[in-house]
This record gives structure tokens, sequence and C-alpha cells, in this order.
């Protein structure tokens, strides 16, 4: 009998199952959109019954289409977004979805500023708050929301609930809990100081054990095998953070090598021995009991492009291809070196500023729409560079990177990617590096694999290599420094913007 891995891969939008052989090979890939609401301005929520719906249909098609028999299936991991906040009620049932993209508790986190609560936490966490943060969100609940406060049970992230429905377990991870800033980093364990520095100290019981990422949490329930056509008993791992997912699955798991994803949030990260100390940059838990990861992120990336398309292309585009292989085509048509806007992808606030909106400058009658294409590449990527240049400031030193997420799939991102960060770029084989790095952490889990670097060297290859173009560096050193002046620029225009919209 084959032995197969099934891996999940539930992001902000997209929920995937991807069925793999022990090499890392796709056998099968069922995908299906989820829809976020936006009841008021910087909530950004979802539907969880829609979710585990969405689930329970992607885990039944995969199998389907693989035409195995489930029993095969030896083992799953799921990979989810991080921060945010899902909440079960007291009965265990479905309450509330959070998405990382949610800027609603940006209030709070000035007000946090103030009084120097980052600096309480920082101590512990190695974080500082931001908007969309778990406990973040939890505080603006209990604050502005009590009547739902009151009835949460569970406080979890993206991919326990998912491991929730799968199992019945109520459990989550050491890199989620610890990349939303609720566990102490080096005892990777809950601190009461911690949660009183966010005036969560009354919530423990919120929130589930923690275990390992490749640590058993349940089995697949008879209920969830019926539904799906998964084996009862088929056991389930904890499970990863999707971002440390990804290193996994693109084959990142050595000390000092780096990850750069290109997906809905900007996530530039490197595999480090020690915790840093340096407050400019986060760090958490990695997939093993002994490192971490020094990471810069935001909500800057690729969601840009689906964002463009979404509203102004998807429907509009030639019928043979997609519009995201339009899109590369008309930035591969523009002279990297000519007259090109600048693009601020803040759409949904920067890591600096939660105020701060996208935008295109320096627009003239001669640009087209692969000019602002081409410009939003750019964007994209000179905040991914504002991120690297923050790490290597912090002693976060790499000198090549490996490209996931949606961008990487791009002909010609990639290379903008190499050209502006000023490092080779090597392109994973597997596009799904999410789905593949909680197969990984499935497959450890059950001992098929001895640990994640044999797991990884087994599933994963580099499929493209893309070294910087020196003729193109002078233009995009220019770009970027007027990149970097027009957001400072920007600021107390966005802050007026927000003071507008606070009195609607």
């Amino acid at each position: 009998m084959a032995n197969y891995i099934l891996g999940l891969d539930a992001g902000n939008t997209v929920i995937k199952a991807i069925l793999f052989d022990l090499s890392g090979r796709e056998l099968a890939l069922a995908a299906r959109d989820g829809r976020s609401s936006m009841p008021k301005p910087g909530h950004v929520e979802r539907d969880l019954d829609e979710l585990w719906r969405n689930a329970v249909s992607v885990i039944g098609q995969c199998i389907a289409e693989a035409g195995i028999d489930a029993g095969e299936i030896v083992a799953i991991g799921c990979a989810g977004h991080g921060n945010g906040l899902y909440a079960l009620d007291r009965a265990g049932a479905p309450l509330i979805g959070i998405q990382s993209l949610d800027t609603r508790a940006v209030g709070i986190v000035a007000e946090w500023a103030e009084r120097n609560v980052g600096d309480r936490t920082y101590v512990h966490c190695l974080q500082r708050p931001w908007a969309a943060q778990t406990p973040t969100l939890l505080a603006w609940l209990k604050r502005f929301s009590p009547a739902l406060f009151a009835r949460i049970g569970t406080v979890f992230l993206c991919k326990d609930f998912v491991v929730n429905r799968l199992t019945g377990a109520r459990c989550s991870d050491t890199s989620d809990m610890s990349g939303c800033g609720l566990l102490q980093m080096q005892d990777r364990r809950y601190e009461p100081d911690l949660l009183a520095a966010y005036g969560l100290g009354d919530c423990i019981d919120l929130f589930p054990p923690v275990l390992e990422s490749a640590d058993i949490a349940g089995h697949v329930s008879e209920e969830v095998a019926a539904l799906t056509g998964l084996s009862a008993g088929t056991p389930v791992v904890a499970g990863l953070f999707d971002v440390v997912a990804s290193a996994v699955g693109s084959g990142v798991t050595r000390t000092g090598a780096a990850s750069v994803i290109a997906g809905t949030w900007s996530i530039n990260q490197v595999i480090t021995d020690e915790p840093s100390r340096d407050p400019s940059i986060f760090m958490l838990s990695t997939f093993d009991r002994q490192r971490y990861l020094a990471i810069e992120s935001s909500a800057t990336s690729a969601a840009n492009l689906e964002w463009i398309v979404r509203e102004f292309l998807e429907h509009g585009g030639e019928a043979d291809k997609s519009p995201f292989e339009l899109c590369s085509e008309l930035v591969a048509s523009v002279d990297p070196g000519g007259d090109i806007p600048i693009y601020h992808p803040f759409l949904y606030g920067s890591q600096q500023n939660g105020h701060a909106r996208a935008g295109f400058y320096g627009i003239a009658g001669w640009h087209t729409r692969a000019h602002l294409l081409r410009a939003l590449f750019e964007g994209v990527a000179f905040e991914h560079r504002r991120h690297v240049e923050t790490l290597h400031k912090a002693g976060a030193d790499f000198d090549s990177v490996v490209l996931s997420g949606g961008g990487s799939r791009s002909i010609v991102w990639p290379q903008i990617f190499a050209d502006v960060l000023g490092v080779p770029v090597t392109v994973a084989r597997s596009r799904e590096t999410g789905a593949l790095g909680a197969a990984i952490a499935a497959g450890t889990g059950v001992g098929i694999f001895a640990n994640y670097s044999a797991g990884a060297a087994a599933m994963t290859a580099a499929a493209r290599h893309f070294a910087p173009n020196t003729a193109v560096a002078e233009a995009y050193a220019g770009r970027y420094r007027l990149y970097d002046e027009i957001n400072q620029a920007m600021i107390p225009i966005w802050e007026r913007i927000a003071a507008r919209r606070a009195r609607m």
C-alpha cells in the first residue's frame, strides 16, 4: 500500500487541500475561495461555518481527484494564516473569525504606545502590539463588544479551528501562539505577566493547550470521515503558522536560511539559533524546539495584485490566459529603467502606520495599465526590501533567499525581487509550500521522517534561479528612495484621512 500525506493550507481567503506522496509530488489539489465581510470600516471578518464547509469540500474533492483509498493517507497537517482571532463559544460552536487584515484596533495600539505597553510585552514575547494581533483584538472585543466577549470559550488561530473541526481537539501550536505574541518566547508557555500587559490577565482559560507543531493533536472523527471521505482515526498534527510552513515547504530549514513569501502578507524571515532582542523585529518560535525565526512582515504583498485583478481586470482579460498571467506579461513589457510611477502597497495599512493608504504617485497621460502594474509589482518588492533592511540592521543577515507565495508564480516578479533586494532568488518547485510544509510536519509527527530537515530533503526541490541584474540596480535604488520619501510625506495626510473617517 502506498503512503500519502494530506496538507491543508487555510489562508485569509483561500483554503486548499493538496495530497502529496512521500517525494513531495502533488497527486491532487482542490481549492475554494472564501468571502470576507467588512461590517464596518477596518473590520475584516469571515463566516467560520463557511470556512468549515469549504474545508470539507476541498478535502473530499482532493481525495476523489487523486483516486486513492483514503486509508492510504497516513497523516494530515494543516497550516493557516497567523494572527487575527478565531473564537469558539463556551459550547464549542463557531463564534467569530477576525482576519489578519483587520485594523479595528488601531486606536488601542496608539493608546498602548503612549503607555509603553509594548515595553512590557516585549520583555516576554519579543513583540510589540499591533492592530491585527490576536491579543490586541481580544482586548478590543473585551472593551468594545462585551456581550460577544462574554460568550467566548476558546481563542485560537485559523488552522486551529480547522484542526478542531477535524478532530474535536482544542489546541494550538508554538509557532502560531508565539507568532501572535501570546507566549513567553524561550519557555514557549503562557505568561501571566504578559497577558496582564495586554489587559487580559483574567483570560488565560480562554487559550488552549500549546503543542509542538508535529505533535499529534487528535484523529479524524467518524462524523468528519462521513463528510469528507477521510478514514476515521487518521492522525492530525497540531500544524503550523503558514509562514513557518512555507519556509519548511520551500526547503528553508537550516540556520541562516532566508524565506521571503509574497502572498497576502509580505513575509521576510531568517532562521536563527538564538532569539534576537532587537525591538525593531519580531521573533517567533520555529518548527523545532531549539530555534527561532526573525521576522519582518506586513499585509502589503500580493494582496495588492489580487485586489487590482478582482476590481479591474478579472472580467476584462484575454480569453486564453488568466488575468494574473496577463498582468505579468504587461509588467514584462515595460523597461525597468524607464519612467514608472511609484505605488504604495498599503491597502490594509502599513507595518509602521495602521492609517496608511495605498496610492499611485506620478501618473502621467502617457502611462498605460502596464506601467501601473509595473509600479505595483515594484512597490510590493520595495516594501519587502524595507523589511529586509530592518532584518539586516538587527543582525539577521543572509545572502540569498527562497521565494514562495503567489508572487513566486509570476514570470517576472521573482526577477524584480532579485533586482530590488540585490541577492539571488530561488523559487521552490512546489507552488503550494504552505501545504507542503504542513505535510512535512505531519510526516515528522508520525515518524516517516526523522526531523523536518529530513522531510524537507525528501519532499522539496528548487525549480528556478534568478540573479540580480546590475544594469537596473541604480534605477531601482533611486525609485526606492523616492518610495520612502513619499511614504514619509504622506503620514500627516493619512492621519487627516483617518480623523475624517472617525467623524463619519
